[in-house]
């Protein structure tokens, strides 16, 4: 299983909005959810939260996940277990992960999360 997640927000009324990608078995399923109104920072934590709620309802847990962010912020918490300014955030994330069999966290360049960040887009909008 692989879970892309990226948040969007409007600078001028810092509304946000979640994009989430599952890949399974070769078949993606597409996401975008409304966020609280927040920093880009907290959005990108909210995000991921949302990715992996999605991902325990949709399918379940003790799923093998690649999970794939392109907030550095995200992906160095998780990988420390740690973070000064996000610990509420990042402490709903790890216990959504737990309930997964394992969870790999890659960094990725905006680049290569075009699909979430394009349904993030499109979250703004909604």
């Amino acid at each position: 299983m692989q879970l892309y997640t990226d948040a969007a927000t409007s600078p001028t009324d810092q509304h946000s909005a979640a994009g989430i990608l599952l890949v399974n078995d070769g078949q993606q399923h597409q996401f975008k959810q409304i966020l609280p109104t927040s920093d880009n920072h907290t959005a990108e934590f909210l995000a991921a939260i949302a990715g992996f709620k999605t991902l325990l309802d949709q399918f379940g847990p003790n799923q093998a996940v690649f999970f794939f962010t392109d907030s550095k912020i995200v992906a160095e918490s998780v990988s420390k277990a740690y973070s000064k300014n996000f610990a509420v955030e990042l402490q709903t994330l790890l216990h959504l992960q737990d309930q997964c069999q394992v969870v790999i966290t890659r960094w990725i360049p905006e680049s290569q999360n075009h699909g979430a960040h394009q349904l993030a887009q499109q979250g703004l909008h909604l």
